[in-house]
């Protein structure tokens, strides 16, 4: 349609929709870089638990380490793939049951002598 212009593909800048004249303002979000960039990170995490898990040095510590990174990708994951890093209402849908999960799982090991 004539007059219409739509911020897609804006690389992560500000965009402007234009309808009948009318501006709206749109969130900005990630470019498809920081996409590719996110998915590297995710990626290398993901490498570094397959390492982990087979360095017999760090077994008696094995699983808060794979407990960080995880948590680590859960956080991008959530944050960029499901767009909540520009969505602040529903951030605490997300972070605050993972912040119960933790101190659930921390409470569990404690409980049953792993840290000892």
């Amino acid at each position: 349609m004539a007059g219409e212009t739509h911020g897609v593909g804006s690389g992560g800048s500000e965009a402007a929709l234009t309808h009948g004249g009318h501006e709206a303002h749109v969130e900005p979000h990630a470019s498809n870089r920081t996409y590719i960039a996110i998915a590297l990170v995710l990626g290398v995490i993901t490498a570094l638990e397959v390492m982990v898990f087979y360095v017999e040095a760090l077994a008696r510590v094995l699983v808060p380490i794979l407990l960080v990174m995880s948590a680590a990708k859960f956080v991008l994951v959530v944050g960029f793939y499901m767009h909540l890093k520009y969505d602040t209402n529903l951030r605490g849908l997300f972070f605050g049951p993972l912040a119960i999960a933790t101190a659930i799982i921390v409470a569990m090991m404690a409980l049953y002598g792993y840290f000892l």
